[in-house]
């Protein structure tokens, strides 16, 4: 019993004295682990980014393999880059974290599964800012002495700088990213969910980036796949709808090439509230350097009317987007865009429109059609009204314009017209000039306003007609009686008569405008005087 009791106690004191031992030691790791890792993080992200590396916080356990935490993590642009401007650290972390087994302490390079960021903000100095990085020689930053296969960001922002004072920098929220075989020399996979601001909604991307490059961050290459499902676009003073779209991409940060489609099952003016399928398919570059957004090619279709589209959306400092489109229909529905734009119902006419027209919307906060204006050609085949009284008035003066009066009834045969002029558009109204309004029997110029809500219809011109006046009406003792009146409304060998349409939306007005017809006699006498 005694030799027993001795052998137990040696036994106690060995297994105390091992426990003490392995404290010490692991004493000793906890406390060079921390400065060895550390040295690698910053010597591995120098070598990776050729660029100064700094760090406020870094932790870390030995309880379960390696866990290492940290924050305070900025990476800056190379030092002439700096000296240019760029002064804000590339990359900026605020926390990161990552696990390894012990064996990582002794391996070169250490093997990390997936490292979890959070707070990762990135910011690309403006092109002129990094033009300046022109040394020929690289810095040495050490070597590469670890290795991650996946890294996991959450609430993360992507911020493209402008040196342009009258831009705003272009500001990517991401709300999470997964990135995949980030190694130095190959893109990297990567799964991201933006956040799009305007219209609210998240995009999905999935694609590759990079590799990165270290002198000039925003010529960095990157490619992908998109989904922009359900965004709102009643947010937007004026429209309203929900959108819908996917596309490829694919070029630099500073410049990427947009490839995709848009759809808007609903979409509707707040001027008419009258909803229509709207259908983009587009080709854009969207240059990250300016925020702005140059389209390429849009081929769009409202409605059952399909027309293209070019131009550019412009970011302007502190209040938005200027929109500038060349819009061109060849040969479209003209009640797609009447229900679209007016509130009359059912629209005024329908027929076949060619248009070109230059569409400018202004940047602020008031609705989309108090900051639209336009301006163009257009030209309407086989008009036809939609309110009965309006053609018949319109079928009435066509037989009359023909000197055929006795058929000229409600009711009559309905005649196809056409129409061409010009237009220009402002808060909320058209403007018409030169309008040239041709059907059977005659022609009508006019010049004239419309209200998108159908409250003002003024337009005023001259009726040119094949038929004299006496020949217009029915009755042969009266056309007796204004067979002296014909020399005065004949001119060029076809009766010429000052006519007024006015009046609202459902009730409009058609007479003689003998008031301009006493202008137009007066401006002959002064021109020939």
């Amino acid at each position: 019993m005694p030799r027993r009791r001795g052998v137990w106690r040696w036994v106690a004191i060995s297994v105390l004295l091992g426990v003490i031992v392995l404290g010490i030691v692991g004493e000793v790791m906890v406390h060079r682990a921390g400065p060895i890792l550390k040295g690698r993080v910053i010597e591995t992200l120098s070598a990776r980014f050729r660029s100064r590396v700094e760090m406020d916080d870094f932790q870390v356990s030995l309880l379960r393999g390696i866990e290492v935490s940290g924050g305070g993590l900025r990476i800056y642009a190379p030092d002439d880059v700096v000296a240019a401007g760029a002064t804000e650290p590339v990359i900026a972390i605020k926390h990161f974290a990552f696990h390894t087994g012990l064996a990582g302490l002794f391996i070169k390079p250490m093997h990390v599964g997936t490292v979890h960021v959070t707070g990762l903000e990135i910011h690309i100095p403006p092109k002129q800012m990094r033009a300046q990085n022109t040394q020929p020689k690289r810095k040495r930053f050490g070597k590469m002495k670890i290795v991650v296969d996946e890294i996991v960001c959450d609430d993360s922002r992507l911020i493209i700088g402008n040196i342009n004072p009258n831009k705003d920098p272009k500001d990517f929220e991401l709300q999470h990213i997964v990135m995949q075989d980030v190694g130095p020399n190959a893109p990297w996979q990567y799964d991201a969910t933006l956040v799009n601001a305007i219209p609210k909604g998240n995009i999905h991307a999935v694609g590759s980036f990079g590799p990165w490059d270290a002198e000039s961050p925003g010529d960095s290459s990157i490619t992908g796949h998109y989904t922009f499902d359900h965004a709102d676009l009643n947010p937007i003073k004026g429209i309203g709808g929900m959108l819908s779209s996917i596309g490829e991409f694919g070029g630099q940060l500073n410049r990427i090439a947009v490839q995709g489609t848009a759809d808007v099952p609903d979409f509707s003016l707040d001027t008419a509230n009258h909803p229509m399928p709207l259908h983009t398919r587009f080709e854009a570059v969207v240059d990250g350097t300016s925020g702005d957004t140059y389209l390429n090619k849009v081929d769009a279709k409202l409605g059952e009317t399909s027309f293209m589209a070019n131009g550019a959306i412009v970011n302007v400092k502190g209040k938005g987007h200027i929109i500038d489109l060349d819009v061109d229909v060849p040969a479209g529905r003209i009640q797609d865009f009447l229900q679209l734009a007016v509130k009359t119902e059912p629209v005024i006419m329908s027929g076949v429109v060619g248009m070109k027209a230059h569409v400018h919307i202004r940047p602020g906060k008031e609705r989309v059609i108090e900051k639209l204006s336009l301006k163009g050609a257009f030209g309407i085949q086989q008009i036809h009204f939609t309110n009965p009284k309006v053609q018949d008035k319109v079928d009435m003066l066509s037989l009359r314009a023909q000197g055929d009066p006795k058929d000229a009834k409600p009711g009559a045969e309905d005649v196809r017209s056409q129409m061409k002029g010009a237009f220009t558009m402002s808060a909320g109204k058209l403007n018409f000039s030169n309008l040239a309004y041709t059907l059977p029997g005659g022609n009508i110029q006019m010049d004239g306003v419309y209200s998108l809500d159908g409250a003002q219809f003024d337009f005023h011109g001259k009726v040119r007609t094949d038929a004299k006046i006496s020949q217009m009406v029915a009755s042969r003792w009266k056309s007796w009686l204004l067979k002296p009146v014909d020399p005065f409304f004949s001119k060029n060998g076809s009766t010429e008569i000052p006519v007024r349409v006015s009046g609202t939306k459902s009730e409009p007005k058609f007479g003689l405008d003998l008031r301009h017809k006493d202008k137009d006699k007066d401006n002959a006498g002064v021109v020939t005087k």
